[in-house]
């Protein structure tokens, strides 16, 4: 029996779903998760597809949204725009 390495860009197949995983890591990661999080959603979503949208690259979104890579801001609200995210901030309740 041979299994295969989970990949969670394999269950990113709904708007719904992929805005539950993004705020999922918003609320409970750092930015090194939250950025391999968008990486993930881009690679569901299709490199190419993202890259025409952004204008950006696939080289360079992959360089991007590696592991351990530190995006400028833009390249990251370019591509939340192009997976149909947005950033939206609710106030703390305590």
């Amino acid at each position: 029996m041979s299994t295969s390495k989970f990949d969670i860009a394999d269950y990113l197949d709904s708007k719904e779903m992929i805005a539950e995983y993004l705020n999922t890591v918003l609320e409970d990661g750092d930015s090194k998760d939250i950025i391999n999080a968008i990486g993930h959603v881009a690679k569901a979503i299709g490199m190419t597809k993202i890259s025409e949208e952004t204008g950006l690259s696939r080289p360079s979104l992959y360089k991007a949204l590696s592991d351990g890579a530190k995006p400028q801001f833009a390249t990251i609200m370019k591509v939340l725009k192009a997976i149909g995210g947005q950033i939206q901030v609710n106030p703390v309740t305590h």
